[in-house]
């Protein structure tokens, strides 16, 4: 595939929690080579990142809302039986910065992956108030409260479709960027029960990842972020120069 000749582009930006940083120095990259996107897919802080190139963000203003951005911003207490904390912030950092909108009316048509912790199934979000789709999308099961969404109970697309491919081909998307932010990396040797059930996690998620993108007219980008954590909103800086870096390498 010709990066200098997509056609019909979508692009398809994956979960990762804090390493979503990284999508902005990659579509800074991209855009600086006036490759833009005819559709855009997200899941998980992908979904935060296309709802805002979806509507018309600037790069330098997304790459400044990122670098403001911290976990304080996007979470609060939440006494319920489903979950410990809300990210109710986060939709209102969407409202605020957006507007109280909904998905159809984006500039750029957009879906977003989440998943019903009822039934277990994928759920393509592609209609209705954009930031409850967001906040439905990122919503880390155990620890956010999952999402009403009519008679569905929402929660992260990570546990369906990491990097959200398909809703693409729907759309009509003919070439197709995929941006993977966890599979390319290395595990460690647990030293405790936590690192344990983390790399069960990664492990799984990631086998998944590697099967819904074998398609080899995918381009990928799959910048290295081992070194860092998918917790700490502190990196964010080094973490859009990563994926900078990562774009720039493999469009040229």
């Amino acid at each position: 595939m010709n990066p200098n000749k997509f056609d019909k582009l979508g692009i398809a930006l994956g979960g990762g929690a804090a390493l979503g940083a990284a999508h902005v120095g990659i579509l800074k990259a991209l855009y600086e080579k006036d490759i833009k996107p005819s559709f855009i897919t997200g899941t998980s802080i992908g979904a935060f990142v296309a709802a805002h190139i979806a509507f018309g963000t600037s790069i330098d203003k997304l790459e400044e809302i990122a670098l403001d951005l911290n976990w304080l911003d996007i979470t609060g207490i939440k006494l319920s039986k489903l979950g410990i904390l809300s990210n109710e912030r986060l939709g209102k950092n969407v409202l605020d910065q957006l507007g109280k909108v909904n998905i159809e009316d984006a500039e750029i048509p957009l879906s977003m992956i989440s998943t019903d912790i009822s039934t277990g199934k994928k759920v393509i979000l592609n209609r209705g108030p954009l930031y409850k789709a967001v906040m439905a999308s990122t919503c880390l099961p155990g620890v956010f409260v999952p999402v009403e969404w009519e008679d569905m109970l929402l929660v992260d697309g990570v546990l369906c479709e990491n990097v959200p491919v398909s809703p693409l081909r729907e759309m009509g998307a003919k070439d197709i960027i995929a941006v993977d932010l966890t599979t390319n990396r290395e595990y460690k040797r647990p030293d405790d029960i936590v690192d344990v059930l983390v790399n069960t996690f990664d492990i799984g998620l990631n086998n998944m990842i590697k099967q819904q993108i074998r398609d080899d007219e995918i381009f990928m980008i799959q910048p290295k972020l081992s070194a860092y954590n998918k917790a700490d909103t502190s990196q964010t800086e080094k973490l859009i120069e990563e994926g900078y870096e990562a774009a720039r390498a493999v469009l040229e």
